[in-house]
């Protein structure tokens, strides 16, 4: 079935078969994890399937989660890394010294600080635009732009990109489109659908589901950029073990299952939170009051299990994060646990705090990862510390 195309089978068909045969020798239904550094070739540079000579280079578990994502984000390719940071640095190597890439402002601050801080020092160029705004997007591009990179929804403030549109704004001026679908997840949204270059993802994230590896991914439909991706991680090195690659594998056969409970719970929790005196702003794109909430409902199947929070002050994004139950506080996202953490302290931390601050990452912003937990337990626990009672 590995095969099969998104126009041909649902999404949850897709989720459960696609990049899987049974295995040749003995049948067996479940991708085995192919934990071998290398290949015996029955002649001298001949390797099976002329690929198969060494671990770096091709690994059947790894090629089986590729052929899934692609077909999942409706592509034709993908490629598999050691984490979400690798595959964006991927895409990034790609370019030469001297190109330059407009990047949204309120990525994950690893990703800006790997522009800022590591590629910028390779002759690589960066610009940071609210890339809400296509006109701002446009006024940013160079005749050497060769790239535009998104997030939507953003880390943390859920900000919107109208992919469509950047897409146009990108291929008009020679450059291609990168979108990280981390937050979103394919059951959510496609973005090759809607004309971007690449789909990208911490594997880490919702494609896994179990916080249980570390892991990035790249859907693509040209074959040529699959190619040179491929190229790329071979030279440079930075793939994804066959455990991880097996463990994810297994992960994204429940994606559609599980992100029908993420959606249910992170609406629940978002209206729960909006209607709380305690609480001054709530970010989350399935609720009307999202600036965005039309181009969500656009471009977007279904809303996460994201959601940010302004609570006033440091203080009580503290009180928040320390004294609940059921969500625990710490980093990551996209697990089936609920999780909870304040962003201007944790995963947005080295990003310079008058850039944080002028995008709204204040210290009393806190960012909820809502789990698949029954929905009266989430909201319990929330109101318990909230209400006072903590």
């Amino acid at each position: 079935m590995s095969n099969h195309t998104g126009d041909e089978l649902g999404f949850g068909t897709l989720a459960v078969h696609a990049g899987v045969e049974p295995e040749p020798t003995t049948g067996a239904i479940m991708t085995p994890i192919f934990q071998t550094s290398t290949y015996v070739q029955p002649a001298v540079a001949q390797p099976r399937g002329g690929r198969y000579d060494y671990g770096r280079t091709a690994n059947p578990t790894r090629e089986a989660l590729e052929a899934n994502i692609a077909a999942l984000e409706g592509g034709t390719r993908g490629v598999a890394f050691a984490s979400g940071l690798a595959a964006i640095e991927a895409i990034v190597k790609r370019l030469s010294a001297g190109d330059h890439v407009v990047s949204e402002e309120n990525t994950y601050g690893g990703t800006t600080r790997m522009f800022v801080h590591v590629l910028s020092r390779l002759g690589l160029e960066f610009t940071f635009v609210d890339t809400r705004d296509p006109d701002a997007v446009a006024a940013a591009i160079r005749p050497e732009t060769k790239l535009v990179h998104v997030e939507t929804p953003t880390n943390p403030m859920m900000r919107l990109a109208d992919i469509a549109r950047l897409a146009e704004l990108a291929h008009d001026a020679g450059a291609l489109l990168s979108v990280d679908n981390t937050f979103a997840s394919p059951y959510n949204q496609r973005p090759l659908e809607l004309g971007a270059d690449f789909a990208v993802h911490s594997s880490t994230k919702y494609i896994n589901g179990h916080s249980d590896i570390i892991g990035g991914l790249v859907a693509v439909r040209d074959e040529e950029l699959a190619e040179e991706l491929l190229f790329i991680r071979k030279s440079t090195g930075a793939v994804p073990g066959p455990m991880d690659c097996w463990l994810t594998l297994r992960g994204v056969k429940t994606l559609h299952v599980r992100m029908e409970r993420h959606n249910s719970n992170g609406l629940a929790v978002a209206r729960y939170l909006e209607s709380h005196p305690a609480v001054e702003h709530v970010l989350y794109p399935g609720l009307e009051s999202h600036p965005q909430h039309e181009l969500a409902r656009r471009q977007m199947r279904g809303f996460t299990g994201m959601v940010s929070v302004d609570v006033g002050t440091l203080e009580r994004a503290r009180a928040l994060s320390e004294h609940l139950r059921v969500f625990a506080l710490a980093e990551s996202l996209g697990g089936v646990e609920s999780l909870i953490s304040v962003p201007a302290l944790m995963t947005h931390a080295s990003v310079p705090e008058d850039r944080r601050l002028a995008m709204g990452v204040t210290p009393g912003l806190v960012r909820l990862s809502v789990g698949i937990e029954d929905e009266a337990d989430l909201l319990e626990d929330l109101a318990r510390v909230l209400d006072g009672n903590a």
